[in-house]
């Protein structure tokens, strides 16, 4: 594979794991059940649903918000790129950075990625570990697809980047079922269910927003697929 542009980084960095404990579900054990039928899942978007489209301009000063907090565990289809994946996913987003850890069908690490305020390190399997300015550089020299780190931080939640312009379907509940932004087209085809919360001074139930369970992301020549099964927002 070419590794041209992409700067080897020192040696000896060892993959770790950034949730302790086996994961209860198996990544395979659902296999998207049947892509859309997912269970807890609910808001599944269909062809024909009114949505309402709305441009949102970039907000000045973008550069500098940060999206709130997160850990996820799901499961990544990749195709379309020179390489293809397949397997686990777990994310630990902070204001500071990213470490995303890729794993193979069986649970093996297949890679580590690194990001922060020097740059980005992607750590192999084979503890080769490259650096590159940015995500989307750094995996499409070293996996063959482009990660797009940077929008998906936001898409994950079901909003836009404020850096760039974007728009932004919702249907009539005001549910966001797709967002395009940046090249890339992401459909949002399941939620999780949403979640009522009562507060004991003013015992007032509240609604915890829904976070979107299945995601497809799409550009010319590369399409993913993300499927959340565990969801800790602002944990740090």
């Amino acid at each position: 594979m070419d590794h041209a542009d992409v700067m080897p980084a020192q040696s000896g960095i060892r993959l770790f794991p950034l949730f302790k404990g086996r994961h209860d579900v198996p990544w395979w054990s659902l296999v998207l059940c049947g892509l859309f039928l997912l269970p807890g899942c609910t808001a599944l978007v269909h062809k024909g649903t009114p949505v309402n489209t709305i441009v949102i301009e970039p907000v000045a000063g973008a550069a500098e918000a940060k999206p709130a907090a997160f850990r996820l565990i799901g499961r990544a289809s990749v195709t379309g790129g020179k390489d293809s994946f397949s397997g686990g996913v777990q994310w630990h987003h902070t204001d500071t950075g990213d470490e995303i850890l890729l794993l193979s069908p069986l649970g093996q690490a297949v890679a580590q990625i690194q990001r922060n305020r020097e740059g980005v390190y992607l750590t192999t399997s084979e503890q080769e570990t490259f650096y590159a300015d940015d995500v989307e550089t750094l995996t499409e020299r070293v996996l063959g697809w482009r990660l797009p780190l940077m929008g998906l931080q936001y898409w994950v939640r079901s909003v836009n980047s404020p850096a760039t312009v974007s728009e932004v379907d919702m249907d009539i509940d005001g549910t966001v079922v797709a967002i395009r932004q940046d090249g890339w087209e992401i459909s949002y085809l399941g939620y999780f269910p949403m979640l009522a919360t009562q507060t004991m001074q003013t015992k007032t139930t509240q609604t915890q927003p829904a976070h979107p369970k299945l995601l497809m992301l799409k550009r010319p020549g590369l399409q993913i697929k993300l499927v959340i099964d565990n969801w800790n927002a602002g944990n740090h």
